[in-house]
Protein backbone atom coordinates (compact mmCIF):
# COMPACT_ATOMS: atom_id res chain seq x y z
CA UNK A 1 0.00 0.00 0.00
CA UNK A 2 0.99 3.20 -0.65
CA UNK A 3 2.63 5.68 1.70
CA UNK A 4 0.97 8.27 0.68
CA UNK A 5 -2.13 8.58 -0.57
CA UNK A 6 -5.36 11.26 -1.78
CA UNK A 7 -9.06 11.19 -0.79
CA UNK A 8 -10.84 12.68 -3.90
CA UNK A 9 -13.76 13.57 -3.80
CA UNK A 10 -15.74 14.66 -7.10
CA UNK A 11 -18.50 17.21 -6.57
CA UNK A 12 -21.06 19.07 -8.34
CA UNK A 13 -19.46 22.41 -7.67
CA UNK A 14 -15.59 21.60 -6.48
CA UNK A 15 -13.24 18.68 -6.70
CA UNK A 16 -11.98 18.29 -2.93
CA UNK A 17 -8.89 16.49 -1.65
CA UNK A 18 -6.85 15.48 0.78
CA UNK A 19 -3.35 13.78 1.75
CA UNK A 20 -2.66 11.35 4.33
CA UNK A 21 0.89 10.29 4.64
CA UNK A 22 0.97 7.05 6.43
CA UNK A 23 -2.47 6.25 5.76
CA UNK A 24 -2.20 2.67 5.97
CA UNK A 25 -1.17 2.75 9.61
CA UNK A 26 -2.91 3.93 12.51
CA UNK A 27 -1.12 6.94 12.47
CA UNK A 28 -1.98 8.56 9.69
CA UNK A 29 -0.77 12.50 9.09
CA UNK A 30 -3.02 15.06 7.13
CA UNK A 31 -0.65 16.26 5.12
CA UNK A 32 -2.61 19.11 2.46
CA UNK A 33 -6.09 19.54 1.81
CA UNK A 34 -7.06 21.61 -1.14
CA UNK A 35 -10.39 22.27 -3.28
CA UNK A 36 -10.74 23.80 -7.04
CA UNK A 37 -14.11 25.42 -8.22
CA UNK A 38 -16.12 23.27 -10.82
CA UNK A 39 -17.89 24.71 -13.96
CA UNK A 40 -21.42 24.35 -13.98
CA UNK A 41 -22.68 20.94 -15.55
CA UNK A 42 -19.64 19.12 -15.43
CA UNK A 43 -20.93 17.26 -12.76
CA UNK A 44 -24.40 15.84 -11.83
CA UNK A 45 -25.64 14.31 -8.86
CA UNK A 46 -22.28 12.55 -8.66
CA UNK A 47 -22.25 11.58 -12.10
CA UNK A 48 -19.56 13.24 -14.15
CA UNK A 49 -20.64 14.26 -17.29
CA UNK A 50 -17.81 16.23 -18.59
CA UNK A 51 -14.48 14.15 -17.84
CA UNK A 52 -12.35 16.35 -20.11
CA UNK A 53 -13.41 19.63 -18.01
CA UNK A 54 -12.93 17.48 -14.59
CA UNK A 55 -10.01 16.55 -15.56
CA UNK A 56 -8.88 19.84 -16.06
CA UNK A 57 -9.62 20.98 -12.66
CA UNK A 58 -8.17 17.98 -11.03
CA UNK A 59 -4.77 19.05 -12.57
CA UNK A 60 -5.21 22.45 -10.99
CA UNK A 61 -5.80 21.28 -8.20
CA UNK A 62 -2.94 19.12 -7.86
CA UNK A 63 -0.71 21.97 -9.07
CA UNK A 64 -1.70 24.69 -6.52
CA UNK A 65 -2.02 21.87 -3.75
CA UNK A 66 1.37 20.53 -4.58
CA UNK A 67 0.10 17.40 -3.61
CA UNK A 68 3.13 14.45 -3.49
CA UNK A 69 1.33 11.53 -4.92
CA UNK A 70 -0.98 10.73 -7.67
CA UNK A 71 -2.15 7.79 -6.29
CA UNK A 72 -6.12 8.55 -5.71
CA UNK A 73 -9.03 6.94 -3.98
CA UNK A 74 -12.44 7.86 -5.32
CA UNK A 75 -15.45 8.84 -3.67
CA UNK A 76 -18.76 7.75 -5.15
CA UNK A 77 -22.59 9.37 -4.65
CA UNK A 78 -25.82 7.76 -5.03
CA UNK A 79 -27.10 8.33 -8.17
CA UNK A 80 -27.83 5.70 -10.56
CA UNK A 81 -26.46 3.13 -7.51
CA UNK A 82 -28.67 0.75 -5.22
CA UNK A 83 -27.77 0.54 -1.13
CA UNK A 84 -30.11 -1.96 0.50
CA UNK A 85 -30.18 -4.10 2.97
CA UNK A 86 -29.52 -7.93 2.05
CA UNK A 87 -29.26 -11.60 4.15
CA UNK A 88 -27.72 -14.15 2.12
CA UNK A 89 -26.13 -17.49 3.17
CA UNK A 90 -23.20 -17.96 5.25
CA UNK A 91 -20.13 -18.59 2.97
CA UNK A 92 -16.81 -16.91 1.96
CA UNK A 93 -17.41 -12.83 0.62
CA UNK A 94 -15.42 -14.06 -2.07
CA UNK A 95 -18.43 -17.06 -2.92
CA UNK A 96 -21.15 -14.04 -1.47
CA UNK A 97 -19.82 -11.48 -4.44
CA UNK A 98 -19.84 -14.23 -7.15
CA UNK A 99 -23.05 -15.12 -6.18
CA UNK A 100 -24.61 -11.29 -6.36
CA UNK A 101 -25.77 -11.48 -9.81
CA UNK A 102 -27.89 -14.70 -9.42
CA UNK A 103 -29.48 -13.24 -5.84
CA UNK A 104 -30.65 -9.63 -6.50
CA UNK A 105 -31.88 -9.27 -10.33
CA UNK A 106 -35.65 -8.55 -8.70
CA UNK A 107 -34.13 -5.72 -6.35
CA UNK A 108 -32.35 -3.72 -8.97
CA UNK A 109 -34.26 -1.68 -11.92
CA UNK A 110 -31.45 -2.35 -13.98
CA UNK A 111 -29.80 -5.42 -15.45
CA UNK A 112 -27.10 -6.78 -13.48
CA UNK A 113 -24.66 -7.03 -16.15
CA UNK A 114 -24.31 -3.59 -16.46
CA UNK A 115 -23.64 -3.06 -12.87
CA UNK A 116 -20.58 -3.33 -10.37
CA UNK A 117 -21.80 -5.49 -7.59
CA UNK A 118 -20.47 -5.69 -3.70
CA UNK A 119 -21.76 -7.02 -0.87
CA UNK A 120 -20.83 -4.89 2.76
CA UNK A 121 -21.36 -7.92 5.44
CA UNK A 122 -22.91 -6.39 8.61
CA UNK A 123 -23.35 -9.90 11.06
CA UNK A 124 -24.36 -13.48 11.13
CA UNK A 125 -27.91 -14.25 12.28
CA UNK A 126 -29.84 -17.55 12.62
CA UNK A 127 -32.20 -18.30 10.39
CA UNK A 128 -36.05 -19.15 10.87
CA UNK A 129 -36.05 -22.39 8.72
CA UNK A 130 -33.67 -24.80 8.21
CA UNK A 131 -31.26 -22.65 5.56
CA UNK A 132 -28.88 -22.76 8.06
CA UNK A 133 -26.60 -19.51 9.55
CA UNK A 134 -26.69 -16.57 7.29
CA UNK A 135 -25.22 -12.85 6.70
CA UNK A 136 -26.77 -9.67 6.99
CA UNK A 137 -25.38 -6.36 5.29
CA UNK A 138 -25.86 -4.23 2.50
CA UNK A 139 -25.73 -4.61 -0.90
CA UNK A 140 -24.22 -2.05 -3.21
CA UNK A 141 -24.83 -2.01 -6.75
CA UNK A 142 -23.22 0.84 -9.19
CA UNK A 143 -23.91 1.61 -12.62
CA UNK A 144 -20.50 0.72 -14.68
CA UNK A 145 -21.04 3.93 -16.88
CA UNK A 146 -21.20 6.32 -13.73
CA UNK A 147 -18.02 4.58 -11.90
CA UNK A 148 -16.30 4.38 -15.67
CA UNK A 149 -17.05 8.24 -15.75
CA UNK A 150 -15.13 8.76 -12.14
CA UNK A 151 -12.22 6.69 -13.59
CA UNK A 152 -12.07 8.54 -16.90
CA UNK A 153 -12.06 12.07 -15.01
CA UNK A 154 -8.71 10.51 -13.01
CA UNK A 155 -7.01 9.15 -15.56
CA UNK A 156 -7.27 11.81 -17.96
CA UNK A 157 -5.62 14.03 -14.96
CA UNK A 158 -2.44 11.49 -15.04
CA UNK A 159 -3.90 10.19 -11.34
CA UNK A 160 -3.92 6.45 -10.38
CA UNK A 161 -7.18 5.23 -8.80
CA UNK A 162 -6.08 2.41 -5.92
CA UNK A 163 -9.73 2.40 -4.91
CA UNK A 164 -13.21 3.45 -5.58
CA UNK A 165 -15.24 3.91 -2.56
CA UNK A 166 -18.88 5.13 -1.52
CA UNK A 167 -18.95 8.66 -0.14
CA UNK A 168 -21.09 7.67 2.60
CA UNK A 169 -19.32 5.51 4.24
CA UNK A 170 -16.21 7.42 3.57
CA UNK A 171 -17.84 10.03 5.74
CA UNK A 172 -19.02 7.63 8.73
CA UNK A 173 -15.02 6.37 8.50
CA UNK A 174 -13.78 10.14 9.06
CA UNK A 175 -17.06 10.82 11.41
CA UNK A 176 -15.86 7.53 13.99
CA UNK A 177 -12.34 8.10 13.99
CA UNK A 178 -11.27 8.41 17.52
CA UNK A 179 -14.58 8.20 18.94
CA UNK A 180 -14.79 6.20 22.35
CA UNK A 181 -18.48 5.65 22.37
CA UNK A 182 -20.08 6.06 19.05
CA UNK A 183 -22.97 3.94 19.91
CA UNK A 184 -25.86 4.55 17.33
CA UNK A 185 -25.38 7.66 15.19
CA UNK A 186 -27.58 8.83 12.05
CA UNK A 187 -25.27 10.63 9.87
CA UNK A 188 -27.20 12.95 7.27
CA UNK A 189 -24.82 14.92 4.74
CA UNK A 190 -27.12 17.74 2.80
CA UNK A 191 -25.33 18.17 -0.57
CA UNK A 192 -26.50 20.08 -3.30
CA UNK A 193 -28.62 17.63 -5.46
CA UNK A 194 -29.28 14.91 -2.83
CA UNK A 195 -29.14 13.85 1.19
CA UNK A 196 -27.43 10.82 2.50
CA UNK A 197 -28.35 9.48 5.61
CA UNK A 198 -26.41 6.62 6.78
CA UNK A 199 -27.41 5.11 10.59
CA UNK A 200 -24.03 2.96 12.18
CA UNK A 201 -23.80 1.24 15.43
CA UNK A 202 -20.40 1.08 17.31
CA UNK A 203 -18.88 2.43 14.03
CA UNK A 204 -20.78 -0.06 11.26
CA UNK A 205 -22.84 1.05 9.04
CA UNK A 206 -27.00 -0.17 9.30
CA UNK A 207 -28.63 1.32 7.07
CA UNK A 208 -28.51 3.85 3.98
CA UNK A 209 -31.03 5.94 2.61
CA UNK A 210 -30.70 9.32 0.22
CA UNK A 211 -33.27 11.40 -0.36
CA UNK A 212 -33.30 13.42 -3.61
CA UNK A 213 -33.11 16.54 -2.45
CA UNK A 214 -30.28 18.94 -1.00
CA UNK A 215 -29.84 22.80 -1.00
CA UNK A 216 -29.23 23.30 -5.15
CA UNK A 217 -33.41 22.53 -5.02
CA UNK A 218 -33.70 25.40 -2.75
CA UNK A 219 -31.89 28.13 -5.05
CA UNK A 220 -33.39 26.83 -7.92
CA UNK A 221 -36.92 27.80 -6.42
CA UNK A 222 -35.78 31.33 -4.93
CA UNK A 223 -33.99 31.46 -8.50
CA UNK A 224 -37.39 30.90 -10.45
CA UNK A 225 -40.42 32.03 -8.08
CA UNK A 226 -38.59 34.97 -7.81
CA UNK A 227 -37.03 35.77 -11.03
CA UNK A 228 -33.65 36.60 -9.92
CA UNK A 229 -29.89 35.12 -10.87
CA UNK A 230 -28.74 31.80 -8.58
CA UNK A 231 -25.66 34.07 -7.35
CA UNK A 232 -28.59 36.50 -5.73
CA UNK A 233 -30.59 33.27 -4.76
CA UNK A 234 -27.94 31.63 -3.00
CA UNK A 235 -26.92 35.28 -1.11
CA UNK A 236 -30.39 35.63 -0.26
CA UNK A 237 -30.81 31.28 0.95
CA UNK A 238 -28.19 32.26 3.56
CA UNK A 239 -29.04 35.94 4.60
CA UNK A 240 -32.53 34.20 5.43
CA UNK A 241 -32.18 31.05 6.58
CA UNK A 242 -34.74 29.38 9.22
CA UNK A 243 -35.65 33.08 10.45
CA UNK A 244 -37.77 33.59 13.75
CA UNK A 245 -39.12 36.78 12.22
CA UNK A 246 -39.47 38.00 8.56
CA UNK A 247 -38.57 41.99 7.77
CA UNK A 248 -40.78 43.33 5.82
CA UNK A 249 -39.94 42.78 1.56
CA UNK A 250 -38.70 39.28 2.49
CA UNK A 251 -42.07 37.13 3.63
CA UNK A 252 -42.45 35.57 0.04
CA UNK A 253 -38.44 34.31 0.39
CA UNK A 254 -39.32 33.02 3.63
CA UNK A 255 -42.29 31.07 2.61
CA UNK A 256 -40.22 29.55 -0.29
CA UNK A 257 -37.35 28.56 2.19
CA UNK A 258 -39.48 27.29 4.56
CA UNK A 259 -41.99 25.58 2.19
CA UNK A 260 -39.01 23.11 0.91
CA UNK A 261 -36.86 22.87 4.01
CA UNK A 262 -40.02 21.40 5.51
CA UNK A 263 -40.55 18.64 3.01
CA UNK A 264 -36.62 17.90 3.18
CA UNK A 265 -37.07 17.98 6.93
CA UNK A 266 -39.63 15.82 7.32
CA UNK A 267 -38.29 13.20 4.98
CA UNK A 268 -35.56 13.22 7.25
CA UNK A 269 -37.45 12.78 10.01
CA UNK A 270 -39.73 9.57 8.01
CA UNK A 271 -36.49 8.31 7.48
CA UNK A 272 -35.44 8.26 10.98
CA UNK A 273 -38.81 6.75 12.06
CA UNK A 274 -38.34 3.87 9.85
CA UNK A 275 -35.33 2.76 11.09
CA UNK A 276 -35.97 2.78 14.55
CA UNK A 277 -39.46 1.38 14.20
CA UNK A 278 -37.90 -1.88 12.30
CA UNK A 279 -34.66 -1.56 14.32
CA UNK A 280 -35.94 -1.44 18.10
CA UNK A 281 -32.65 -3.19 19.64
CA UNK A 282 -30.77 0.01 18.45
CA UNK A 283 -31.80 2.96 19.85
CA UNK A 284 -30.21 6.35 18.52
CA UNK A 285 -28.03 8.61 20.06
CA UNK A 286 -27.41 11.54 18.13
CA UNK A 287 -27.20 12.96 14.81
CA UNK A 288 -24.35 13.94 13.03
CA UNK A 289 -25.46 16.67 10.97
CA UNK A 290 -22.70 18.06 7.63
CA UNK A 291 -23.01 19.23 4.10
CA UNK A 292 -22.91 22.87 2.52
CA UNK A 293 -27.10 22.62 2.57
CA UNK A 294 -26.41 22.22 6.67
CA UNK A 295 -25.44 25.35 6.96
CA UNK A 296 -28.77 26.60 6.73
CA UNK A 297 -28.98 28.83 9.74
CA UNK A 298 -31.42 27.54 11.80
CA UNK A 299 -31.68 23.66 9.99
CA UNK A 300 -30.01 22.06 12.80
CA UNK A 301 -32.40 23.30 15.51
CA UNK A 302 -35.30 22.67 13.46
CA UNK A 303 -33.78 18.98 12.88
CA UNK A 304 -33.63 18.61 16.61
CA UNK A 305 -37.26 19.87 17.44
CA UNK A 306 -38.71 17.40 14.56
CA UNK A 307 -36.90 14.67 15.24
CA UNK A 308 -36.18 14.85 19.23
CA UNK A 309 -32.77 13.81 18.95
CA UNK A 310 -30.03 16.06 19.67
CA UNK A 311 -28.13 17.47 16.37
CA UNK A 312 -24.44 17.86 16.57
CA UNK A 313 -21.81 19.34 13.80
CA UNK A 314 -19.69 16.77 12.83
CA UNK A 315 -15.68 16.44 13.88
CA UNK A 316 -13.89 14.41 11.84
CA UNK A 317 -10.48 16.35 12.19
CA UNK A 318 -9.90 14.72 16.41
CA UNK A 319 -6.91 12.81 17.04
CA UNK A 320 -5.57 13.21 13.68
CA UNK A 321 -2.45 14.37 13.48
CA UNK A 322 -1.18 17.86 11.06
CA UNK A 323 1.47 18.68 9.04
CA UNK A 324 2.64 22.19 8.53
CA UNK A 325 1.41 23.01 5.42
CA UNK A 326 -2.79 22.59 6.81
CA UNK A 327 -3.40 25.35 9.55
CA UNK A 328 -5.85 24.08 11.81
CA UNK A 329 -8.17 27.09 11.98
CA UNK A 330 -9.11 26.85 8.43
CA UNK A 331 -9.71 23.50 8.72
CA UNK A 332 -12.40 23.83 11.32
CA UNK A 333 -13.92 26.34 9.73
CA UNK A 334 -14.24 24.54 6.62
CA UNK A 335 -17.34 23.27 7.95
CA UNK A 336 -16.47 19.78 6.99
CA UNK A 337 -15.86 20.27 3.55
CA UNK A 338 -13.21 17.47 3.58
CA UNK A 339 -14.70 15.05 5.58
CA UNK A 340 -15.54 12.74 2.70
CA UNK A 341 -11.89 13.05 1.10
CA UNK A 342 -10.09 12.38 4.48
CA UNK A 343 -12.40 9.36 5.13
CA UNK A 344 -11.83 8.46 1.72
CA UNK A 345 -7.66 8.35 1.83
CA UNK A 346 -8.27 6.78 5.60
CA UNK A 347 -10.39 3.49 3.97
CA UNK A 348 -6.91 2.88 1.70
CA UNK A 349 -6.16 0.26 4.08
CA UNK A 350 -8.56 -1.18 3.98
Amino acid sequence: MATRVVGLDIGTTAVRAVELRDADTDHPVLVRCHEEPLPFGAVSRGEVLEPAVVAAALKRLWARADFSTKDVVLGMGYHRMVVRNLTVPKMSLRRIRESLPFQVQDLLSFPTAEALLDFYPIAEVDSDGESGPQISGLLIAAMKDVVQSHLKAAKLAGLHAINVDILAFARSRAIHRGVSDPGVIVQIDIGGGSSSVLISANGVPQFVRVIPSGGNQLTKALRVRLGIDEEAAEVLKKRLGLPDEVAPGDEIAATIIRELTSELLESLRNTIAYFTNNRPEMPVDRIVLMGGGARLTGFSAALSELSRFPVLPAQPYGELELGPDVNQADLVNSECTFVAALGLALGSKE
